[in-house]
């Protein structure tokens, strides 16, 4: 399996507005300059909505949360995994989770249907240097 892991931040704002909310935070996010590497929108309730936003600099992207207005949670950690799409990956992945004895508590990914996949594997944050040696990859410290 062809795969690149590495620890990434990612950060989570609820929006209790109009469906047109979350539109409007990632075109700001665009204009400001802020890339995102991977995003996620969680409903919580019937009125809100949960972001998830994992920002390729963190830096620029903690400079735009202190926007009047916005509140932001983070920075927290998960793993972004890309690759080659294959048969078993994901299973090779959660086999060196579990061997470390390693619970990962969510993820979520996709493939690109050309061939590669994207995959985030959120852990507990007292786990989290087990599962970066598990899976081959410096535990960065979040500021």
């Amino acid at each position: 399996m062809s795969a690149t892991i590495r620890p990434v931040e990612y950060y989570t704002t609820t929006l209790h507005d109009t469906p047109e909310a979350a539109s409007q935070l990632l075109s700001t996010l665009a204009g400001s300059g802020v890339n995102l590497l991977a995003f996620n929108a969680i409903p919580v309730g019937l009125q809100a909505t949960q972001l998830v936003l994992f920002p390729e600099d963190p830096e620029r992207f903690a400079f735009f949360a202190k926007r009047p207005g916005l509140i932001v949670s983070g920075p927290q950690r998960a793993f972004l995994i890309q690759g080659d799409d294959e048969l078993g990956a994901l299973a090779r992945l959660h086999g060196k989770l579990a061997d470390a004895r390693v619970h990962p508590f969510a993820s979520t990914g996709v493939t690109d249907g050309r061939g590669g996949f994207g995959y985030i594997v959120y852990v507990r944050e007292d786990e989290f240097a087990t599962a970066a040696e598990a899976l081959g990859v410096a535990a960065v410290a979040v500021r």
